[in-house]
């Protein structure tokens, strides 16, 4: 997690923090109402399904904080997605040892190697 605690960093790269002033039963309804739209999507339903799922994950990573406005108000940028060596948090990144990526084509497998 950064030291600001907005983002969590996977492979290289920046992923926004859920909105950390929700009170934690609406969080928690937040996170199962995700998880359900997630479970959903690989679902065998039809396209229209699909769709009204991937239109609930996205209405629910907004109500987290995740995605759509940013929770902080100091004006910072979103740097949603971004990977870390391309980010304000560059600096950071290189003295925690998560600023690189993995080699492209690195899968899953070969990171867990």
């Amino acid at each position: 997690m950064t030291p600001d605690g907005r983002y969590f960093v996977v492979r290289g790269r920046l992923w926004r923090m859920a909105d950390p002033s929700l009170a934690e039963g609406e969080r928690g309804t937040l996170v199962r109402q995700l998880m359900a739209a997630r479970r959903a999507l690989r679902g065998h339903g039809t396209e229209e399904d699909r769709a009204a799922a991937r239109g609930a994950v996205q209405r629910t990573k907004e109500a987290l904080g995740e995605r759509g406005p940013v929770w902080w108000t100091d004006g910072a940028p979103d740097e949603n997605r971004k990977l870390v060596r391309n980010s304000s948090y560059a600096a950071w990144g290189r003295s925690a040892g998560v600023a690189d990526a993995p080699p492209a084509g690195a899968g899953r497998k070969a990171q867990a190697r």
